[in-house]
C-alpha cells in the first residue's frame, strides 16, 4: 500500500480496503456465476488491526453461499510486513452480490455445493446473516407502515 492510500493518521484508509474488498468479491462472484454481478450490500466490514503504508495486502475471497439470484462472498484481508514476513489478519468483510442478465435484470446463479466442514460452516453462517438482513428489512418496513398510520390518524384528528 502506498502513500496515496493513507488516511490522516498515516495508516491505510479503511475506505481503500473496502473498495478492494468489493473488487475481489466481485471477481469471485463473477467466476461462480459466469455473468456480470453488482454489489447489493456489504453486510459486515470488520477492521481488526490497522494496515500500514508499505505493507503488502492480500485479499482472499470465497463464495460462501448461493441463493436464487445472489451470492454471499466472504473476504479475508491480510497485511504482510515484507521485511519481517509477519502476516496479520487485519479485516473481514461479507458482501452480497447479485448476478445480472444481459438486460441488467437479476439472473439465476448456479448452486453451490459445500463439500468440506469449513464450507458447510460458511454456508450456515451466510444463511444466518441473510435471515437477519431479511428480518431487519421486514421490521423496518413494518415500523414505517405503523408510523405512517399513526401520522395519518393524527392528521385526521
Amino acid at each position: 500500500m502506498g502513500i496515496s492510500d493513507a488516511n490522516t493518521g498515516g495508516n491505510v484508509h479503511g475506505g481503500k480496503i473496502m473498495h478492494l474488498c468489493d473488487e475481489v468479491a466481485g471477481i469471485a462472484a463473477i467466476r461462480h456465476c459466469g455473468t456480470r454481478v453488482v454489489t447489493a450490500g456489504m453486510d459486515r466490514m470488520t477492521f481488526l488491526e490497522p494496515v500500514y503504508v508499505g505493507q503488502l495486502v492480500t485479499f482472499r475471497a470465497t463464495v460462501n453461499a448461493a441463493w436464487r439470484t445472489s451470492v454471499e462472498v466472504g473476504v479475508r484481508v491480510e497485511a504482510e510486513n515484507v521485511r519481517s514476513r509477519e502476516v496479520r489478519h487485519v479485516s473481514t468483510a461479507y458482501l452480497t452480490m447479485v448476478a445480472l442478465d444481459d438486460d441488467g435484470r437479476p439472473s439465476p446463479v448456479p448452486e453451490l455445493e459445500a463439500e468440506t466442514d469449513a464450507e458447510r460452516r460458511r454456508a450456515r453462517e451466510a444463511q444466518v446473516r441473510r435471515d437477519n438482513r431479511l428480518a431487519e428489512r421486514e421490521s423496518i418496513v413494518d415500523a414505517r407502515a405503523r408510523d405512517e398510520h399513526v401520522s395519518k390518524s393524527t392528521q385526521n384528528s
